[in-house]
């Protein structure tokens, strides 16, 4: 994957793509979680999605720019 992305002559970070896909599939997991009742377990709630989309964010980083 390259450094940089030309989007209609526009230079975007590489990340981007994943930056997105993992912006969506939080969305979902978030969902289910919810609806599942894991944030009744969760000391702090906001603090909880914040760590699990950083953690969606880096493992997916690392796993496709290798």
């Amino acid at each position: 994957m390259p450094g940089e992305i030309d989007l209609f002559s526009l230079l975007v970070p590489g990340l981007l793509p994943i930056l997105a896909g993992c912006a969506l599939l939080f969305v979902v997991l978030d969902l289910v979680l919810a609806r599942l009742g894991v944030y009744r377990y969760a000391w702090h709630p906001a603090l909880f999605r914040v760590a699990l989309f950083a953690a969606l964010f880096s493992g997916m980083s690392l796993v496709l720019r290798q």
